[in-house]
């Protein structure tokens, strides 16, 4: 007899985007691949970040163990960010840092819900949540977003998935995969429902830098009670173009910050240390270079959008923001699936099938434009138009 895997993890689907890659041609093509299927800046991190982390490489103390929860000057710069983001008043007791914001997403739901409980997540969904939620035996509970809302959630819906093994509700914003930003009167509303129900609510803000307007992306931290139903996941990664470092963070009461210390202990003991004196230095210094790049990406969109312009296109936007934008194929008889390995065996040009985001997105594609310039974007809408 051999040992047998969790059937949890054998039916869960495997990451998407590294069998997306294998859809490329190989060998030379006469045509420059263009990849839109990972959400990775294409800017290395500022040089004096590089610089200082080149430094810090040397000293011992550099390859020891942090707190669990991290740096406490990190902790205590991640706080004042925060207040400073969303005007309003976060303690470090009410942070933590983790090896990126999946793994803040990953420990928050594991100190919350378990095997048989349910949450509430928009359809279209990020796919390593759903992953996350499958081998854990949490069932999801699919609030289908619609082209025709920009693809907002539905407070009234959201209401009506709710029972009694009802636990949380995940929100992502700005979206992945849609690029969707939730107005701060809906996450209000949101918040409320959760709140009333006892149940918490996690938004993962990973992009919220690259938001599109100065104003506090919500105003849940001013709530008196955030602490009782509020739980907030970021990730550095985008931020500070620090993929690799896999730094990230989690805002909540101090008592789930407690309980996912003992997580965090059996996890990974602590974020890398290197990463986290990576973070500390983007707090203290880069603002200017931060507004830099989120200025750049803001450039990409508009470029995208300006490209998607083009009356000879019959792919359609149906919602954009961050690093993405949702489009709608013009293929009725193809998956979404045979599109995108079409676009890429054909066309070299990598973008998501939508159903990588769950049902009912078979009419969709993802592209993540970060990791293209301004200037590639005529040429991806000429790849798409050659397509059709």
């Amino acid at each position: 007899m051999s040992y047998t895997v969790k059937p949890e993890i054998c039916s869960t689907e495997t990451p998407p985007i590294s069998e997306s890659f294998s859809w490329l041609p190989q060998g030379e093509t006469g045509q420059a691949p263009v990849i839109l299927s990972q959400a990775v800046p294409n800017y290395p991190p500022a040089a004096e970040l590089q610089e200082h982390v080149a430094k810090l490489s040397g000293a011992p103390a550099t390859s020891l163990y942090t707190d669990i929860l991290g740096l406490e000057p990190l902790r205590e710069a991640f706080a004042a960010h925060l207040s400073t983001d969303y005007d309003a008043d976060i303690q470090p007791a009410d942070v933590a840092i983790t090896a990126g914001g999946n793994q803040a997403f990953c420990l928050a739901m594991m100190a919350i819900a378990q095997s048989g409980d349910n949450v509430i997540v928009p359809s279209p969904y990020f796919f390593n949540h759903q992953m996350w939620f499958d081998m854990q035996g949490i069932e999801v509970r699919h609030l289908q977003c619609r082209a025709d809302n920009a693809m907002q959630p539905s407070v009234e819906n959201a209401a009506r998935l709710i029972d009694s093994r009802t636990r949380a509700m995940v929100l992502v914003s700005p979206n992945n995969p849609t690029g969707a930003v939730y107005p701060p009167a809906l996450l209000e509303q949101m918040f409320d429902l959760c709140a009333g129900h006892g149940l918490a609510l996690l938004i993962d803000e990973t992009y919220k830098d690259f938001r599109g307007f100065p104003e506090p992306a919500h105003r849940l931290f001013n709530r008196p009670d955030w602490r009782n139903t509020f739980i907030h996941l970021h990730s550095f990664s985008k931020s500070f173009s620090l993929t690799g470092y896999r730094a990230g963070g989690m805002a909540a009461s101090p008592e789930l910050i407690g309980n996912v210390e003992k997580l965090l202990d059996c996890v990974a003991i602590c974020a890398p240390h290197i990463g986290q004196q990576a973070v500390l230095f983007g707090l203290r210094n880069l603002d200017i270079w931060r507004a830099g790049k989120v200025a750049e990406m803001a450039g990409k969109l508009q470029a995208l959008t300006a490209a998607f312009g083009n009356d000879a296109l019959a792919y359609r936007m149906v919602s954009s923001g961050a690093f993405f934008a949702y489009v709608e194929h013009p293929f009725e008889h193809q998956t979404s699936k045979e599109v995108a390995m079409r676009l890429a065996a054909e066309h070299n040009l990598l973008v998501l099938p939508g159903s990588m985001f769950g049902e009912g997105q078979e009419m969709f594609l993802r592209i993540a434009f970060a990791n293209a310039s301004s200037q590639e974007m005529e040429e991806v809408v000429a790849r798409l138009i050659a397509s059709q």
